[in-house]
């Protein structure tokens, strides 16, 4: 689907109130699934499950919501994750943000989103959106060649829009239960559906084949290990907004995160056009009735 713009979050408590928050200015939320993908994410995919897996949690850590049962395993992991973010990577993000001029940063990301849009393509046509997978195909050729590896964005110019598509998504598209949310450490919300886009995200990126196939001469790591390190402070800058919303909105940090991940994640599967009744239950089984391109 095309990157979404606007819409709204509940957010619920223990005892199950809630209000809504729009999201006008968490429209990148999407991002908070960590889309610049390398190899490290399949080595903490595969911890963090066979961790939440063999853990027990006693009576006064069980989670009263059916949507987290893991919540107490969760907000650990969730605060391990936000402890590192504010003392490395969000000072280096500031600073990047500080001293690096907007056009360039848009270069960088446009750059980084290049990288990793065969994994679009590949959901496009796992989900039967042939057309789309087609236009997108276009776009990334468009970008690549024209828009100089990606730097610039003609494509979207020449009417071939950006569109967001992962795994987790076509998951959901064919009918799989979202199951659990899971946080997982330094990656950030996820679910036991979700988590599987991780290694498809991983091999579908370009950057990785530069580093497997290049890796036995200097000239692989060289270039992978430094463009790794320029795509995560990135990614953290485009996340800078959503994160200052976050802190600022006065509420429990986690359940901020949790509810506003889950709601975007069925706005995606339903292509923007979710039923009203499917933000009452974020995590029951959605229907593969996403309409084909």
């Amino acid at each position: 689907m095309e990157l979404p713009t606007v819409h709204s979050v509940t957010l619920r408590g223990p005892n199950g109130s809630g209000f809504g928050i729009n999201l006008d200015k968490l429209s990148s939320i999407h991002y908070l699934t960590m889309k610049h993908s390398h190899p490290a994410k399949v080595l903490l995919l595969i911890c963090t499950i066979l961790f939440t897996g063999c853990a027990t949690v006693g009576p006064r850590g069980q989670s009263t919501d059916a949507t987290d049962p893991h919540e107490h395993i969760n907000r650990k992991s969730y605060d391990f994750t936000d402890m590192l973010d504010r003392k490395i990577l969000k000072p280096v993000a500031d600073v990047y943000i500080d001293y690096v001029p907007s056009p360039v940063r848009r270069s960088v990301g446009n750059f980084y989103d290049n990288l990793g849009y065969p994994d679009v393509i590949l959901n496009d046509f796992l989900q039967g959106k042939v057309r789309q997978g087609f236009n997108d195909t276009l776009r990334l050729t468009v970008n690549t060649t024209i828009g100089i590896a990606g730097l610039f964005d003609v494509a979207s110019r020449m009417g071939l829009p950006q569109h967001d598509e992962d795994f987790g998504q076509t998951l959901g598209v064919w009918g799989v239960d979202a199951k659990s949310y899971l946080f997982i450490p330094l990656l950030g919300p996820s679910s036991y559906r979700d988590a599987f886009s991780i290694p498809v995200d991983v091999f579908t990126n370009i950057l990785f084949y530069v580093g497997t196939f290049l890796g036995p001469y200097a000239i692989g790591t060289a270039i992978a290990a430094p463009l790794s390190i320029l795509g995560i402070i990135d990614m953290r800058a485009r996340l800078s907004g959503p994160m200052q919303l976050r802190d600022q909105a006065a509420l429990d940090p986690y359940l901020f995160v949790r509810d506003a991940y889950l709601q975007q994640r069925k706005h995606l599967i339903y292509d923007g056009s979710p039923p009203p009744e499917s933000y009452d239950d974020q995590l029951e089984e959605e229907p593969a009735n996403k309409p084909s391109n």
